[in-house]
């Protein structure tokens, strides 16, 4: 196995490490779920570039890459709609959206597939995948600096009304370039699906 599928393999084995992270209360549980959650991402930015640059594109790694995305990111959205410590913009209908674009882009890559056509990563859906990314990092963050320094104070509720005006504009950017990307997609290859 080559390093960017290590890497890939590496981000889908960082997952549940994360979701420990986010459910379990331990000291600092959310400062060691950012940090998981970082080192998945910079695998994401590693793994595509070195299997270009060497030439080490695989059937595995065009499987499995955008696989460990959509399981980072669902995995992340769905634990931050869960926690009790900060009510987080992000609820069933954004985690709908997001879920159901990742399927429609896979059953193409599947069409697609069968026809010879490979689906490649549009710039829609690299600045979709990279801007979610970055939310759910300033979330994160945002319960790492709570669990730090706020955990109980005043403070935290004036400054959590403010975030949560930045938390939700970045959440319903990251709907908005996901519907943009899965119609940008599904309009590219819509001439693939036989509907007679």
């Amino acid at each position: 196995m080559n390093l960017p599928n290590k890497l890939t393999l590496l981000r889908i084995l960082l997952v549940p490490l994360f979701l420990v992270c986010m459910y379990c209360y331990f000291p600092l549980h959310f400062t060691a779920a950012l940090v998981l959650y970082a080192i998945a991402s910079i695998t994401d930015a590693l793994d595509g570039k070195i299997a270009r640059k060497y030439n080490l594109i695989t059937t595995f790694g065009k499987f499995a890459d955008p696989l460990a995305d959509k399981i980072l990111v669902l995995a992340a959205f769905a634990a931050l709609a869960d926690t009790t410590a900060y009510p987080f913009p992000v609820n069933g209908i954004v985690i709908t959206i997001i879920a159901a674009r990742e399927f429609m882009v896979s059953g193409l890559r599947l069409v697609t597939a069968e026809k010879g056509v490979v689906v490649a990563a549009g710039i829609w859906g690299k600045l979709k995948t990279a801007f979610t990314m970055i939310a759910i990092a300033v979330m994160l963050l945002w319960l790492a600096v709570w669990e730090y320094f706020f955990n109980g104070s005043d403070a935290w509720f004036a400054a959590g009304e403010v975030m949560g005006i930045v938390f939700r504009i970045l959440v319903w950017i990251s709907v908005l370039l996901t519907v943009i990307s899965g119609g940008v997609y599904l309009k590219g290859y819509w001439k693939y699906i036989d509907m007679k």
